[in-house]
């Protein structure tokens, strides 16, 4: 089945091109689903979950980019503590999170937003692996114009979460996640229209396949 992992900046339109393309694929789009995979197989709460994970807007990525800016911050064996719970290893829901998504690539397919997937499918036969980028200047204008912020308000959304989900990658997989090295398709999806950057992909995904 197929199989396109999507890495997209915040203001690049990923929650909208990401379900046009698994639409288009006949496969599923995964993106909220993985948190509450993950809470199911550890047995623990959705909450507990997304307290992990690195799109949730109180994510892992965020605690981490957060403690990055402290020198005498120490990663390893990094314990999340979350109020009224027990401390759970951060590294259990990154290697379930991991466990989730490949059981996806190995089984129905689908796209697949963030969490590092195409590095954690970089081997995987037939898997397209997008980037979705653009200038700073453009994604704020974007965002913006989407959601009814302020360009002030804007920047610091991008800047907070560029900060966050690079700390998840760099921290777990040792890799930058800006890196065109990484996929077969980078994207400007802020100049491309989203119908554009949707048949490229669809295009790419097939000819992979």
């Amino acid at each position: 089945m197929r199989v396109v992992t999507i890495s997209a900046t915040y203001g690049t339109a990923g929650s909208v091109i990401g379900p046009a393309v698994a639409g288009r694929l006949g496969v599923p789009f995964l993106d909220r689903a993985i948190p509450s995979a993950v809470a199911v197989e550890l047995g623990c709460s959705l909450e507990d979950a997304l307290v992990h994970d690195d799109r949730a807007e109180h994510g892992l990525g965020r605690l981490l980019s957060g403690a990055m800016r402290l020198p005498t911050a120490s990663f390893g064996g990094l314990d999340i503590y979350i109020p009224g719970s027990m401390p759970l290893p951060a590294e259990d829901f990154v290697a379930h999170t991991e466990r989730v998504i490949r059981q996806v690539a190995r089984g129905q397919g689908g796209v697949i937003l963030g969490r590092a997937a195409a590095l954690v499918l970089a081997d995987h036969p037939g898997a397209l692996h997008v980037r979705l980028d653009a200038p700073l200047s453009r994604r704020v204008i974007q965002t913006a114009t989407l959601t009814g912020v302020t360009e002030r308000e804007a920047r610091r959304l991008i800047e907070d979460n560029d900060r966050a989900r690079g700390a998840y990658v760099r921290h777990f997989y040792r890799a930058d996640p800006a890196s065109p090295t990484l996929y077969h398709l980078v994207l400007d999806s802020t100049s491309l229209p989203v119908d554009t950057c949707v048949e490229l992909i669809v295009t790419a995904s097939t000819a992979l396949s």
